[in-house]
């Protein structure tokens, strides 16, 4: 294990166009841009020296800047958040360490970006680090908006014996899949094991810490089928070998997705 934390930088990425809720990064209802809360949130990470927005917009470029935040510019043709960060590698630095924070979760808390970062610390033989929740309802277990992850206690290699981490630990979980559907699936339904310690479902919280090494082999990545299928990225790395350790934090930061989503995190911060 290294003796120090890698340096670490965070990227959100942010694009204009938006089907559920047009120009939402620059929706200001509350006096900021929704990209500007992300921002401000991202910045209170005490691990990551530097937080940049990679987007293909003029216009939330001068947003960014207005605040006093840094942007950089990346393509149109960027299929996704990972694809806009591998094209700004180039303006990180030698950061080691490489986080995704979507530019829709204004409330995501310091100490979930920190806890990702931590998790890469830990765990030298991982590519990537996410973070899962526990599921407790079966509504949430059937969404299939809501992406399951399949986990099993992570081990580095040449480690032997078995641990099973609770959810309020900072045990280490190995990705096993992700999906849309109901994983893992029990042969026999009992209601009672929602209540499972640890738990036996996960919600996959959509934050990524990348090592550099990983994004600058992103390109080259093979191409996966389940990927394609599911319509979650994630898939394409851990298809290609890439080791991906989950932590698990308590409750998830709502993402604004809908007008609804929008409306209810303006109220919120009137509130407070």
């Amino acid at each position: 294990m290294p003796s120090q934390p890698a340096a670490a930088v965070i990227v959100i990425p942010a694009r204009l166009s938006s089907t559920r809720l047009p120009r939402k990064m620059l929706l200001a209802d509350t006096g900021k841009t929704l990209i500007e809360h992300t921002w401000h949130a991202a910045r209170a990470s005490s691990r990551a020296t530097r937080v940049i927005v990679a987007t293909d917009s003029t216009e939330i470029a001068a947003a960014v800047a207005a605040f006093g935040g840094e942007a950089v510019m990346t393509s149109e043709s960027a299929p996704s958040g990972t694809a806009r960060i591998v094209e700004a590698l180039g303006t990180l630095g030698n950061a080691d360490v490489i986080v995704n924070v979507q530019g829709d979760e204004p409330e995501i808390s310091a100490a979930a970006i920190d806890a990702a970062i931590d998790l890469l610390h830990r765990c030298p033989s991982a590519g990537i680090a996410t973070l899962v929740t526990p599921i407790r309802s079966i509504d949430l277990l059937d969404d299939p908006s809501a992406v399951k992850a399949e986990l099993t206690p992570w081990r580095e290699p040449g480690t032997h014996g078995s641990w099973l981490p609770g959810p309020e630990s900072a045990g280490a979980w190995r990705a096993i899949t992700f999906s849309r559907s109901r994983v893992p699936a029990a042969r026999e339904w009992n209601e009672s094991l929602l209540a499972a310690t640890p738990p036996l479902w996960w919600q996959h919280v959509g934050l990524y810490a990348y090592r550099r090494s990983v994004l600058e082999s992103w390109d080259a990545l093979p191409e996966s089928r389940l990927a394609a299928l599911e319509s979650l990225e994630q898939l394409r790395p851990l298809e290609a070998g890439i080791g991906i350790v989950a932590g698990a934090i308590d409750h998830a930061a709502k993402g604004i997705d809908t007008p609804r989503d929008y409306a209810a995190f303006v109220e919120r911060c009137r509130r407070r």
